[in-house]
């Protein structure tokens, strides 16, 4: 954000609702001198509809604007002043919702903003831990190793997440929350994005992804589900994308095959707001064992999209799956030329077959692939073979022991 701001005339965090926007725009705004605007103030809302150019001329040099997407037409606006004084760190921005996915708000900005994604705390980040497991992985650089045994269980970490407020709640308590977190979403971050009749689809919606989350996107389930039409549950699972509360993860595919699923992942956007809205406490969740495989899958890739977040390198996601049952739980790649396979196992063991799918996406990709994973939920971390490895699904947070 610090360099962002200090050679960008607009800097956006966008993120989930309760991600903690607010909390580091006025952390850092404070030490910079910026003045604080929040757009869940009607007057504000109502200044801005109005007279957008005017409400915008009588901003200070330094401003944060939190929640903007509620005004929308304020982005034109701002376009013309930061054209008129490029000042780099004119205006710090936070929203709930992806505006800059609306064609003529993006178009607006370009050129004059830097987007951050803000997602909600890693397990790294709760423990105050720097893992370098994902650089690690890509440079080949693994050994074997022993990690200490755990505080909490995997199940306790997946039902927590990483929303920060919950952390000082009781499992009940941030059950509550997560359910009315849900129609917060609905009520107020979808709607600034789009007006739709059936909003009360949206929680059952989010609450059919908690329950088949790490599956593959079949739209017209989600349609006879929630009594709606193909194409209606398609848009509303782009919302829900939208304000960052569901993710879908792509199928990952070489030309040199025509044998690869097609169909992109459903991830939930964070596996405690799943277990709160489906009642799900930790002991309940290691107890269902596909739901509990489900959830561990969707935990690991969110814990890697956080921690990748913060490297130095771009990395992206996808998925592996073909036609022959081979699949690949995760993959990362940087650049065109550098794979590594993520398989995430529940088990406290790993087998050899539990390497199936990452010998196959070894085999497709050649000289790209650089290591194969699976992560399980054991102490040790071994070589497999030259390439492939089985290592603990703590080492997300926890440096070797």
């Amino acid at each position: 954000m610090r360099e962002a701001l200090s050679d960008t005339p607009a800097v956006l965090i966008h993120g989930p609702r309760q991600s903690g926007k607010t909390t580091l725009a006025k952390h850092i705004g404070t030490s910079l001198d910026y003045r604080y605007v929040s757009f869940d103030d009607p007057s504000n809302i109502e200044f801005a509809e109005s007279d957008p150019l005017g409400f915008v001329r009588t901003l200070p040099t330094r401003t944060i604007l939190d929640e903007v997407q509620r005004v929308p037409g304020l982005f034109t606006s701002l376009k013309l002043v930061i054209d008129h004084d490029r000042q780099p760190g004119r205006f710090l921005m936070t929203g709930s919702a992806n505006v800059m996915l609306v064609p003529r708000l993006a178009d607006s900005l370009a050129g004059r903003i830097e987007i951050l994604q803000l997602q909600p705390l890693s397990q790294a980040e709760l423990g105050g831990t720097r893992p370098s497991l994902i650089d690690d992985v890509f440079a080949a650089a693994l050994a074997p190793m022993r990690v200490t045994e755990q505080p909490l269980s995997l199940a306790e970490r997946i039902v927590a997440g990483g929303y920060p407020v919950t952390h000082t709640m009781t499992p009940t308590a941030r059950a509550r929350w997560y359910t009315n977190h849900a129609r917060t979403i609905a009520e107020r971050d979808v709607k600034d994005l789009a007006r739709i009749r059936a909003l009360d689809s949206l929680p059952r919606l989010l609450e059919y992804a908690s329950a088949h989350t790490s599956g593959l996107v079949n739209f017209t389930s989600i349609a006879e589900v929630l009594g709606l039409s193909r194409p209606t549950a398609q848009d509303y699972v782009t919302l829900l994308e939208h304000v960052f509360v569901l993710d879908t993860l792509r199928p990952w595919s070489r030309n040199a095959t025509s044998r690869m699923v097609k169909a992109a992942k459903l991830h939930i956007g964070d596996t405690g707001l799943a277990a709160g809205l489906l009642n799900l406490d930790a002991e309940s969740l290691a107890a269902n064992r596909p739901l509990y495989g489900r959830f561990a899958e969707t935990f690991v890739f969110q814990e890697l999209r956080r921690l990748a977040s913060g490297a130095e390198r771009p990395t992206t996601f996808s998925h592996f799956r073909d036609r022959d049952d081979y699949e690949v739980d995760i993959v990362l790649e940087r650049g065109p030329h550098r794979i590594v396979g993520i398989e995430v196992k529940t088990a406290a063991s790993v087998t050899g077959k539990d390497f199936r799918g990452l010998r196959k996406l070894r085999e497709i990709a050649g000289d790209s692939f650089k290591a194969g994973v699976v992560l399980y939920d054991g102490t040790v971390g071994y070589r497999h073979d030259e390439s492939l490895w089985a290592l603990p699904i703590s080492m997300l947070w926890e440096a070797n022991a």
